[in-house]
């Protein structure tokens, strides 16, 4: 396949996880893929092995302003232009609210919310000028509310209120803007909440298997394969949606 040849892809986070298994998607379908993450050799590690025609991995915190400018401005120096943006990078600082600190609600909505906000910022600047963009944000079933997630679930909820509203606002300028949230996806963040709740990873895929339709969990695949699609131009008539991408668990 090669819905993306020609197109320039910046995904975050993707040194590991879905953000890694979402930029060899997007490297599989002929895209050159920009590996964003904290630190670049992991990033560029994990651009080497996209297979893509062209890859390379860029160190950028997100929550910062001047390190995401300079992060933007090389992947259009370097690869030429901007097509794509997924905002994928996330922490979890989980904690019941009476436990929870200043700085882990700070942490998380900084990287998730403020990261958003920031790289889009950066990337429609490219995109308007195009006259053609895809920007997708990762949600996930938490913005629905999970115990112990009060920060997390408040960010992830907000980021489907920016989606919608970029949609709004970039739509006219040929800019497709969605979301996905995932359910439960095997990655080392989850093997962590794991061991967090003194749980083994296989008991804890288990327990969330049983608690949806398609008992099974979700893998980084199954988001590449959701985000592949929405940024698409098979997408074009869908923009300001959150689909949910967690084997039916909140049907």
């Amino acid at each position: 396949m090669s819905r993306y040849a020609g197109r320039v892809v910046i995904v975050t986070g993707a040194a590991r996880g879905i953000g890694a298994g979402t930029a060899k998607r997007f490297a599989e379908e002929g895209a050159s893929v920009a590996v964003l993450d904290l630190d670049e050799g992991s990033a560029a590690e994990t651009a080497a092995g996209l297979g893509a025609e062209r890859a390379i991995g860029v160190a950028c915190d997100v929550s910062d302003a001047a390190a995401v400018d300079a992060a933007v401005t090389r992947v259009v120096e370097e690869l030429g232009r901007l097509d794509v943006l997924v905002n994928n990078a996330g922490i979890t600082r989980d904690n019941l609210l009476f436990k929870m600190t200043e700085d882990d609600w700070d942490l998380v909505m900084n990287v998730h919310l403020k990261g958003a906000f920031l790289m889009s910022k950066a990337a429609q600047k490219h995109m308007t000028q195009a006259k053609y963009g895809k920007i997708l944000n990762l949600s996930s079933v938490s913005a629905l509310g999970n115990r112990g997630q009060a920060n997390y679930s408040a960010a992830k909820m907000g980021v489907q209120g920016f989606t919608r509203t970029l949609a709004l606002e970039l739509g006219p300028f040929g800019i497709n803007v969605n979301a996905i949230a995932p359910g439960f996806i095997v990655t080392e963040m989850t093997d962590a909440t794991a061991a967090r709740l003194k749980m083994e990873p296989e008991q804890l895929r288990q327990l969330n298997a049983e608690a949806n339709p398609v008992r099974r969990v979700g893998y980084p695949e199954d988001i590449a394969a959701a985000a592949a699609f929405l940024c698409s131009d098979e997408a074009s008539y869908i923009t300001g949606q959150t689909l949910y991408v967690d084997g039916g668990a909140k049907v």
